[in-house]
């Protein structure tokens, strides 16, 4: 018995599970098409922003020591490349570098992503199941809230729109008020709980990511990432719990603290 076809239940021609690219990048730009080239880029500015965290997490602690030590070292960063370039010059180039990390570190984690979910396969390499598990239901939040906490934290004490008190110049005071606030301490408090979530995975994966796989080191990936993580949390989360208890507190404005500094070393 003959049976016909309808036009719908023609064969159609398969679409390729992974679209090639619109538009062929030239070497060697067009290894970041490819799901490898991502992980590379996702796990080198990875490593660049956890360098960027540690060294802001140390420069914070000068907190500790005052308002005018704050103030040297944020005119010390400023006056980065001493004489050689105009002032302001390198820290805005290490500004825009540190932009340029976190732009790329979204996008080829989002692109990454997308590619898993189009070939319906995992990018990443055997795991321990328990660590992929926890950064299935982790990363996709702590990423947003970190990004999210960025942008309030520049707006807060880099250019002062929620402060009416701000000082240009004044981090030390700057932090102070703005830490007091109830409200801006939970946010940084949950902000950088999800950092260190963030970080751990990102830490425990960036080895897989790179092909850094041995028997000899793999047991460390854990105890590693923890204790970075651990380390930066601590310190983070030491500033407004110290603020919020009066131990961190600008009691006598800049300005004197500054002049009484200068009298104090002229009379040396």
């Amino acid at each position: 018995m003959a049976v016909t076809l309808r036009p719908q239940d023609k064969l159609r021609t398969p679409k390729p599970v992974n679209k090639p690219p619109r538009m062929s990048l030239p070497w060697p730009l067009n290894l970041y098409q490819t799901a490898i080239g991502k992980k590379w880029v996702m796990a080198l500015t990875g490593l660049g922003l956890i360098g960027f965290v540690v060294a802001h997490m140390v420069g914070n602690l000068h907190l500790y020591e005052g308002p005018v030590e704050v103030h040297e070292y944020a005119e010390a960063l400023r006056d980065l490349g001493g004489h050689i370039i105009p002032r302001t010059y390198l820290l805005w180039l290490l500004r825009l570098g540190l932009l340029a990390m976190f732009g790329l570190h979204i996008h080829s984690a989002v692109s990454l992503s997308r590619m898993s979910a189009i070939s319906n396969t995992k990018y990443q390499a055997p795991r321990d199941f328990a660590a992929a598990n926890f950064a299935s239901r982790t990363m996709r939040w702590t990423g947003p809230i970190i990004a999210l906490f960025i942008l309030y934290h520049l707006a807060d004490l880099t250019w002062g729109w929620f402060d009416d008190d701000w000082v240009r110049g004044d981090p030390y005071g700057n932090a102070d008020r703005s830490l007091s606030r109830i409200p801006v301490a939970i946010f940084y408090v949950v902000a950088n709980i999800a950092l260190a979530v963030h970080l751990f995975h990102g830490i425990f994966s960036m080895f897989t990511s790179l092909g850094w796989n041995s028997p000899k080191f793999n047991p460390l990936r854990r105890p590693v990432a923890l204790g970075i993580a651990g380390l930066i949390l601590l310190g983070n989360l030491s500033f407004p719990i110290m603020v919020q208890a009066g131990v961190i507190e600008e009691e006598t404005p800049l300005e004197i603290l500054l002049e009484q500094h200068e009298e104090a070393e002229a009379s040396q």
